[in-house]
């Protein structure tokens, strides 16, 4: 039996991704999501050494938000240039997914006070801003001197944030000049441009006869 069809063929004879090839490409966003989630709380274990621990908090904190995001993204990814109106809209929550990773930890009790008081989490809130302004940046169209304010500033955090982060944290046990600190930092570089690039998918061009 011939394969489902999300639409018809638009006014420009184009066909829409296909429901399973859709479904697929949300499965292995979800799975790529949740593998980056995985090696970012690995960065976060090395970042905290001896004193890093693993709770059922870690599950809803960062791995269910790389799920989400991942699906969002995997989504997004099997819309073409000429999308629906519906589409469109959710292509938009769909770029604003990377705030689950700021969202989710906030779920914790105790964590929205530590965030006013004491600036627990944010952390997350700057990681989910700089995706979604690296995102935008890379994504095509728009005005282009928006793309380059925001891609200076998400690349410019991002290596600011490696750079600086382990010998801030743990001092002379991170710094650069180590080969532990040296790898932490080009780990955390490399986590935030994959994510960055990810981000980038809802945000790409569009044709205007969508």
């Amino acid at each position: 039996m011939q394969e489902r069809i999300i639409a018809d063929e638009d006014h420009t004879g184009t066909t829409r991704t296909p429901r399973r090839a859709r479904w697929a490409r949300v499965a292995v966003g979800a799975a790529a999501g949740l593998a980056w989630a995985g090696a970012l709380r690995a960065w976060m274990a090395e970042l905290s050494g001896p004193m890093s621990a693993v709770s059922w908090g870690t599950f809803e904190g960062v791995l269910l938000p790389g799920l989400i995001v991942g699906a969002a993204f995997g989504w997004a990814s099997g819309i073409g240039p000429v999308a629906s109106a519906r589409e469109r809209r959710m292509l938009r929550w769909c770029a604003a997914a990377p705030l689950a990773f700021a969202i989710a930890p906030l779920f914790r009790p105790g964590a929205l006070v530590d965030l006013f008081t004491e600036g627990l989490g944010g952390g997350a809130v700057l990681v989910a801003l700089t995706a979604i302004g690296g995102g935008y940046a890379i994504g095509g169209g728009r005005p282009i001197w928006a793309r380059v304010v925001c891609g200076v500033l998400a690349f410019g955090i991002s290596v600011v944030g490696a750079l600086l982060t382990g010998p801030l944290v743990r001092g002379s046990a991170l710094a650069l000049t180590t080969p532990r600190g040296a790898w932490l930092a080009v780990f955390d570089l490399a986590l935030m441009f994959v994510l960055i690039a990810a981000s980038s998918i809802p945000f790409r061009r569009l044709s205007p006869d969508g």
